[in-house]
């Protein structure tokens, strides 16, 4: 396995993290090729806890990236001083980041993300819960109403934000969720939807997917070594 790009990302990266708050952290990784060849292909995505760590295949990372995928995307996106590893191929790759976006995968996967995260406040009622489940539900809510923003900014201009600049107020707006205010959480996705619908994004309608082939296969090439 040789790392070609890694950094830190989740809560830490977006200016979110409290005291207690876990450092995520992010790579990507290439296999050497011979090993696709065998009766046993390698390990697409190596995941770790204490520290928390999520490493995927090159081509992996490749498919999430084309597909919309927010946490996949934000790799190629980090400010300079979050990442802790850089290789010749992973600056390649964050020079062609633009050409794993499409208007349309991005709509889906920002919506869709945080329509995930409003499904779990939903269900968790009015509230009136336990302290562990209401930390929780501000986390989502906070998650929530950054994947919209974030998004919103990408659909827009085609740059994707990481540090947000004015982090407290997405901590507020999951203490009030958590506190039993769910339509806020409930009009602030139904404000992106209409967003997304009238806003006129700079993104082409597919991804540039011949430019992420030459790179991957560049990867391929500088990690074959012949058996024996």
């Amino acid at each position: 396995m040789r790392l070609l790009l890694a950094g830190i990302v989740g809560s830490t990266a977006y200016g979110l993290a409290g005291a207690g708050s876990d450092v995520d952290r992010l790579g990507l990784f290439a296999a050497p090729t011979v090993a696709f060849h065998g009766l046993h292909p390698p390990r697409e995505s190596i995941v770790t806890t204490a520290p928390d760590s999520t490493r995927h295949e090159a081509g992996k990372w490749c498919r999430l990236a084309l597909g919309g995928n927010p946490t996949a995307t934000e790799l190629a996106w980090l400010p300079d001083d979050l990442y802790e590893t850089r290789t010749d191929l992973g600056d390649r790759l964050i020079g062609i980041r633009s050409a794993f976006l499409s208007g349309p995968r991005v709509r889906s996967a920002y919506l869709g993300y945080a329509g995930q995260q409003f499904r779990k406040l939903e269900s968790r009622g009015d509230g009136s819960f336990s302290a562990d489940t209401r930390r929780r539900t501000a986390k989502h809510a906070r998650h929530l109403a950054r994947l919209l923003h974030q998004g919103r900014v990408l659909y827009a201009t085609g740059h994707l934000p990481i540090r947000l600049d004015a982090p407290q107020t997405f901590v507020d707006f999951g203490e009030q969720v958590a506190a039993g205010r769910i339509d806020r959480a409930r009009a602030l996705l139904g404000e992106a939807e209409k967003d997304f619908d009238t806003i006129r994004t700079p993104l082409p309608e597919h991804p540039d997917e011949e430019t992420v082939e030459r790179w991957l296969l560049d990867v391929r090439a500088a990690n074959y070594r012949p058996a024996g």
